[in-house]
């Protein structure tokens, strides 16, 4: 059997929207050769098990986010403007890609481990951005924190209404899906200004 490029990335298309859709546990190999259009001895002839094909997805959806978030780690950007542009670059590629929450809760819940060796494989360097973060606050741009918790602030008020959609739009919104679209792009704005508000030092006027 010759390997093909073509149908490689036909079944990587459609693992990640099986997987997506149905979660790790929900998604079926069968399904996802029947969304390729081949038969699944052929998918199992390129991708041996599910776990493999998930861990590839899982790496496709960080090659989809990493690039657009490196620029805000590693430009001369202000703290405060990187964390505009990083909220907003965030907010806009999961509303692009939806599956890409699922894909992470999966393997906080299943496997840390590897999600943690993912991570660190790629370009993101934490501790460039903590290095940032606390010049700014040696500097008496920002306030005193430790960086890791303005980090884990900044992520937290992006993930959450992403991983609980189903509460926010029910509990909160009457199940109104147009609310929760309108709701998820004002957040571009409103994360990054409660950020922004509660961290940033204003200079004292003359």
């Amino acid at each position: 059997m010759k390997y093909n490029k073509d149908t490689s990335e036909k079944i990587l298309e459609n693992a990640f929207e099986e997987f997506g859709e149905n979660g790790y546990n929900g998604a079926r190999m069968q399904s996802i050769a029947d969304r390729a259009g081949i038969n699944k001895a052929l998918l199992h002839y390129y991708y041996r098990s599910k776990d493999a094909l998930f861990e590839i997805v899982m790496k496709k959806a960080f090659q989809i986010m990493v690039p657009k978030l490196m620029k805000t780690f590693n430009s001369d950007d202000s703290v405060c403007e990187s964390i505009e542009k990083f909220v907003e670059i965030y907010i806009e590629t999961i509303m692009k890609h939806p599956q890409i929450p699922g894909f992470v809760i999966h393997e906080i819940s299943n496997k840390p481990d590897r999600l943690v060796r993912l991570i660190k494989s790629t370009e993101i360097n934490f501790n460039l951005l903590k290095q940032k973060i606390q010049k700014e606050m040696d500097e008496g741009k920002l306030v005193q924190m430790a960086p890791e918790q303005l980090i884990v602030n900044v992520l937290a008020l992006c993930v959450f209404p992403f991983m609980a959609k189903p509460l926010v739009t029910g509990l909160l919104l009457d199940g109104d899906k147009k609310a929760y679209k309108k709701l998820i792009e004002d957040r571009k704005k409103e994360v990054a200004s409660f950020i922004i508000r509660s961290v940033k030092i204003e200079e004292p006027k003359s």
